[in-house]
This record gives structure tokens, C-alpha cells and sequence, in this order.
């Protein structure tokens, strides 16, 4: 399977098409959660918004870490050796760590200023993991 990606032309595009719109549609809809918890939208209650939009967030992380494995491991050694992967990774990680927290201490039902914090920075770790995963072409 990973051998077909380096040698089918259209098979690695294809894939970063999906990784891509796995990010899409994580980073959207954590926005768009962002923007009701900062008082946009005030008409539509926090938590069947937040459903909604955690679970296409998931099912677009899931998307674009399947896609994001099949990648790695068709060039696994280029990418170890690449700085911004390393910080990507990181990035990553931290993001994870911060999604536990957050609703690790119900952050959805509280709605305060450490749970707008995390949602803050949640969206600027995503930011950055998609600023590292462009970087790594250019490393």
C-alpha cells in the first residue's frame, strides 16, 4: 500500500486532499464552537452546538490522522529528520493535552475564562500544527 504512494503519481495528492480536509473540518468546527462561546450566534444553545461540532471535529481528526500515518509511513526517515515534523508532533501533543484538560474540567458547561483560554489556545496550537505540516516541504 505505502509503496503504491510513491509510485502512483496521483496517490499521494489524493491523500493529502484527504489530510487536508480532515483538518478542514476540525479546525472549522472548534472555530465555529470558538465563536458561540465568545457570544456569536448567542440564539443557538453552547451544547448541542458543541455535539455537533466535536463530533465532526473528531471524525476530522480521525480523517487526517489516517491520512497523516499513510504519509509518514511512506517517508518515515525524511520526516524523523525534519524539524518542523518534530514541532508538529509537539504541537500535536500539546493540543491532545489541552483538549483533556479542557474537558477533563467540563469547560463546555462552565463556559468561564479558563475555558475560553483553552478554546484560544486550542485554535492557535491547530494553527501552528498546520503552519508545521506546511512547513515540512520546505525543510
Amino acid at each position: 500500500m505505502f509503496a503504491g504512494l510513491q509510485t502512483h503519481p496521483w496517490a499521494y495528492p489524493a491523500l493529502e486532499i484527504v489530510h487536508i480536509s480532515g483538518i478542514a473540518l476540525l479546525l472549522g468546527n472548534l472555530v465555529l464552537l470558538e465563536l458561540r462561546v465568545f457570544g456569536r450566534g448567542a440564539a443557538l444553545p453552547v451544547l448541542p452546538l458543541a455535539r455537533l461540532a466535536l463530533g465532526t471535529a473528531v471524525a476530522g481528526f480521525s480523517l487526517a490522522a489516517a491520512s497523516g500515518l499513510a504519509m509518514f509511513a511512506s517517508q518515515a526517515g525524511e520526516l524523523l529528520a525534519n524539524r518542523a515534523f518534530t514541532l508538529k508532533m509537539l504541537l500535536l501533543f500539546t493540543a491532545g493535552c489541552n483538549a483533556a484538560w479542557f474537558h477533563a474540567r467540563g469547560s463546555l458547561t462552565r463556559c468561564d475564562t479558563v475555558a475560553k483560554l483553552l478554546m484560544v489556545t486550542s485554535t492557535l496550537l491547530w494553527l501552528a500544527v498546520l503552519a508545521c505540516g506546511r512547513w515540512i516541504a520546505y525543510q
